[in-house]
């Protein structure tokens, strides 16, 4: 009988199976090789996966996603009193356990976060069941790194009751890790820092892999950080821009703001290839249609705080391993969150301008290397990992020993951009875009560099109060004309840029050629200020379609 690995994730989860000397990751009856992690009640059914999902907009207050956020937490801590605020669905107190409480069938019904947990792991379960044509009752299931003790167990128990017999709790960037491993057979020590940032949870964990045998030096992150709070910033930032051009508030409307997040979800994946992202959504409330759009200069700036926080945990497990950066050999991208630009320019920024690993579909990284320990664990006779040995060297790692066998690395995926937009837009339209994007661009640009603490020392005050005013003026000023011609952006950049390129020249001048501007962010589209329009490239953003 086959063993999977299964990627219990906050927001998608994903199963896999070595069989055949490799890892097959599994796709759902979709066609999907992730699974969302949703459970839908109505008045007939239950769904789970993408079926749940996609009608979540329907029936918001009996769509459950977001359980791992639950899983071994009492009621009354902060973080679930926190999340409580983003979710459309009920969740109450018994004994001070969060329970979720839905409409099933006609009546009310209450579900621990296990038995939510157990419903998705029963249809990973049954997916790999689909696709294996026979039982699995054996499966590694991953937890992030930061989990304690109470949630590992939640999460065992959440596998007994989907039926499955669970051979191990493992550590997902240690999962990764064995994936990463396989995938690079590496003869001296090597460290490696693996930064894995998902829908809900972040996780920066130091191994060394010497010989094929990993271990953990030390794990840092945090248990609440993750793409959907990106959504959640853009689906804020809208609703202000719903209740200032309709003078209407949306957040009471849980299934207006369910359409808005699917939306601005859409929207952030665009922007990880494209320069701006459209938002059209009909009848968004009060028969009101929203078509907007964002840039990926607004959603990189609604989201900075975030972004720059990644960096936090990077040092402490670093400092907890006693390591430099400079004494990292690799650093492994996983996660889906890990795709959007800025995140990586920050962290490739912090390693001297290292090149990251991206070698790995960060997607499915985690229930790759669940697979491979599936398979040892279950003595699996095959070449491949018959000659992996089994180290545990601490208590939230493990390590592998190869000699010999060694798998094909999964290819390359990608994501390509969406549908492109309609190829009909006139051009005039595309160069208006543009012209407002670079000015976006410019402006936010040039309001981060003089606000850089590098660049703080170097510049005036009021010069850098000059700057930082104009530029905000400029911002509000786009918030209110959206739809102003090209000649508008244009003339407002041209105004903008004999503010600044003056002073950021003088600027320039005076670091002069002793240290020069290396510290310098390389916040300037095309690096000069001059070049603003080189921020706009592909302003022509696909657009985001929506579907209930």
């Amino acid at each position: 009988m086959p063993a999977v690995g299964i990627d219990l994730g906050t927001t998608y989860s994903c199963v896999g199976v070595f069989q055949h000397g490799k890892v097959e990751i599994i796709a759902n009856d979709q066609g999907n090789r992730t699974t969302p992690s949703y459970v839908a009640f109505t008045d007939t059914e239950r769904l789970i996966g993408d079926a749940a999902k996609n009608q979540v907009a329907m029936n918001p207050n009996n769509t459950v996603f977001d359980v791992k956020r639950l899983i071994g937490r009492r009621y009354d801590d902060p973080s679930v009193t926190s999340d409580r605020k983003h979710w459309s669905f009920e969740v109450v107190s018994e004994a001070n356990k969060p329970k979720v409480r839905v409409e099933y069938k006609g009546e009310m019904k209450t579900f621990s976060a296990e038995e939510v947990s157990a419903m998705i792991l029963g249809k990973m379960k049954e997916i790999a069941e689909a696709y294996l044509g026979k039982t699995v009752k054996d499966a590694v299931i991953t937890v992030p790194a930061y989990f304690n003790d109470s949630q590992r167990q939640a999460t065992k128990d959440a596998g007994a009751i989907a039926g499955l017999n669970v051979m191990r709790i493992i550590n997902e960037p240690t999962a990764a890790a064995i994936a990463y491993g396989l995938d690079k057979k590496v003869g001296s020590e090597r460290h490696v820092l693996i930064f894995d940032l998902g829908g809900g949870t972040f996780d920066v964990s130091i191994l060394t892999i010497e010989d094929g045998v990993f271990e953990v030096k030390s794990t840092a992150g945090d248990t609440h950080l993750g793409g959907e709070d990106f959504d959640n910033r853009m689906v804020s930032h809208f609703i202000g821009e719903f209740k200032r051009k309709h003078k209407k508030d949306i957040s009471d409307n849980k299934r207006a703001v369910r359409r808005l997040r699917t939306a601005c979800e859409r929207a952030k994946r665009t922007l990880s290839s494209s320069a701006q992202a459209n938002i059209e959504i009909d009848s968004l409330y009060e028969g009101i249609d929203f078509y907007t759009s964002i840039t990926r200069a607004r959603f990189e700036e609604l989201n900075a705080d975030l972004f720059r926080s990644t960096l936090d945990p990077v040092e402490k497990a670093l400092r907890d391993a006693k390591m430099d950066k400079s004494q990292i050999h690799e650093v492994v991208l996983v996660g889906g969150s890990t795709r959007v630009p800025k995140v990586q320019k920050l962290l490739q920024d912090f390693f001297n301008g290292k090149e990251l690993n991206k070698s790995i579909n960060p997607d499915e990284a985690v229930a790759y290397g669940a697979a491979v320990l599936a398979a040892i664990l279950s003595g699996d006779k095959s070449e491949a990992v018959q000659d992996l040995l089994l180290l545990d060297v601490a208590p939230l790692s493990l390590g592998l020993e190869t000699a010999g066998g060694r798998l094909s690395k999964q290819d390359i995926d990608r994501m390509g951009s969406e549908a492109e937009k309609d190829k009909a837009e006139d051009e005039r339209n595309r160069e208006r875009v543009a012209a407002k994007n670079a000015l976006e661009s410019y402006a936010y640009s040039m309001k981060q560099t003089v606000e850089d603490d590098k660049v703080k020392d170097k510049i005036s005050e009021p010069d850098r109060k000059l700057i930082t005013d104009k530029c905000s003026d400029v911002l509000s000023w786009l918030e209110t004309n959206q739809t102003a011609e090209k000649d508008e952006y244009e003339h407002k950049q041209k105004e903008l840029e004999k503010v600044c390129n003056p002073i950021i020249t003088k600027m320039y001048q005076a670091a002069g050629g002793a240290e020069g501007m290396g510290g310098m962010p390389g916040g300037f589209p095309g690096g000069m200020p001059g070049a603003g329009g080189a921020g706009a490239g592909g302003a022509k953003g696909p657009t985001i379609e929506e579907v209930d």
